[in-house]
């Protein structure tokens, strides 16, 4: 076992080592499929500057590409696999190229670490999923957008301290969680830009005397940008991860606020909004029930995924600057978290295809003061001072006397039931979408 390490140095092993190895490997197999295609990519682009720098023969380097596109196609059709007693799949990699290609599979790893390997893998995935979460957090965007114009006029109660406050709208409501996600995106953008450096030459943290050409390398791998200094290249393992985080907590802030109103929308007790039936659950024993467990499960996950920041600062905040295995772990920590949002943003979109909402919703009396401040309003722009107009509406609701239509007067301004401005804020997501590919507006 212990020859199938990149760090072995010969084959003796121990049932107290074999223990050690399991301890120290632990989950990592798990998570390290994910990173295989990402970890062939980087060796491309590696083995492609030792080339260039007259480290590497072009024979070796058609062989050795040829391979990797092998084992590439492998990730992609789901059948790569890490072999019984092989480490971690960049050991994979390279055994398997050194028992293909023999002495050229030997030399893939010249002025190359571990480190500065997984750490660019690690990037390149970070940033191919942030990716991911923009577009799914597009087509949830735009599913927002189109409700809202949908039911624009369609009135419901607006809450503060959860009591009936002023009129509000769906469209209103839903648009103001599209604005949300457009910000969100922007901190995702950041996010991405941090990840979008090459760590690659930094090598354990302290550089090479090999004369690697990390311009070269940049470029390959399709980034405009570096991590320049070798021991901070480094230093961005756990930072990464952490500021991605950061962003999805973010996004998941958004949705699981969205997810809890529309549990609370959907309540008979307020109606507002419905599903169909086949999206949502029943009870064992009460046969009226509609229960939004989607909903109620984005809610616990966004919840969740809003502590990955937090967990992931625990774990590396006090670590001397270089390499520590401790920073293993954060796979632990994140990698599952993404795949948690991802689904979410994806099942939200889908859900709300689906969404029903109510006819009338404020002919209930009890929304009968909503109207309180349309009616100061119409008297203020009667003549009437705003403390005057206060005092006489608050003195009819205590005699019993306060009366209102129920409509609203004419909204004019930006961001009003009256003027959502949505073409506004989807030029703004639009503006910040496109340039997670270095795109204009």
């Amino acid at each position: 076992m212990n020859a199938n390490k990149l760090w072995s140095k010969n084959s003796a092993t121990t049932s107290s080592l074999k223990r050690i190895e399991e301890f120290t490997v632990g989950k990592d197999p798990d998570f390290d499929l994910l990173l295989a295609p990402f970890d062939i990519l980087g060796t491309k682009a590696h083995i492609k500057m030792l080339n260039s720098i007259g480290f590497l023969s072009p024979e070796d380097l058609t062989a050795l590409l040829e391979e990797l596109d092998v084992l590439l196609a492998q990730t992609k059709a789901g059948t790569f696999s890490i072999g019984e007693g092989i480490e971690d799949v960049h050991s994979q990699i390279e055994f398997h190229l050194t028992e293909k290609l023999g002495g050229a599979g030997k030399k893939i790893h010249t002025g190359r670490s571990r480190n500065d390997q997984v750490l660019l893998a690690i990037k390149l995935y970070l940033k191919s999923e942030v990716e991911a979460m923009a577009d799914l957090a597009k087509r949830l965007f735009e599913r927002l957008l189109t409700l809202a114009k949908l039911h624009e006029n369609k009135l419901m109660p607006g809450y503060t301290h959860f009591q009936i406050g002023m009129p509000s709208s769906i469209g209103l409501w839903l648009s103001a969680f599209a604005e949300s996600l457009s910000e969100d995106l922007e901190i995702l953008l950041v996010a991405h830009s941090v990840v979008s450096k090459n760590p690659l030459g930094s090598g354990a943290g302290y550089g090479s005397s090999f004369p690697l050409d990390r311009d070269f390398t940049t470029k390959a791998l399709g980034l405009s940008k570096m991590n320049i200094n070798s021991i901070y290249a480094q230093m961005t393992r756990g930072k990464s991860e952490k500021t991605v985080a950061f962003a999805m907590s973010s996004l998941a802030a958004t949705i699981g606020k969205l997810a809890n109103d529309i549990c609370l929308f959907t309540n008979q007790n307020f109606g507002f909004i419905k599903f169909p039936s086949e999206l949502t659950t029943g009870s064992s024993i009460m046969p009226h029930k509609k229960n939004p467990d989607v909903f109620e499960l984005i809610r616990a996950k966004c919840s969740r995924i809003q502590s990955t920041p937090g967990e992931l600062t625990l774990l590396t905040h006090n670590l001397m600057t270089g390499y520590n295995r401790d920073y293993q772990l954060t796979k632990e920590v994140l990698f599952p978290a993404i795949v948690d949002l991802k689904d979410s943003l994806d099942l939200f979109a889908f859900m709300l295809e689906h969404l029903e909402v109510s006819e009338g919703i404020l002919n209930d009396e009890k929304y009968e003061y909503l109207f309180t401040v349309e009616k100061i309003n119409e008297l203020m722009l009667s003549g009437q001072s705003f403390r005057d107009a206060y005092r006489e509406v608050g003195n009819s609701i205590e005699e019993g006397r306060y009366h209102y239509r129920k409509d609203v007067l004419e909204h004019t301004h930006k961001g009003s039931i009256g003027n959502l401005c949505l073409e506004e804020i989807r030029f703004e997501f639009n503006g910040i979408y496109q340039k997670f590919y270095n795109e204009t507006p």
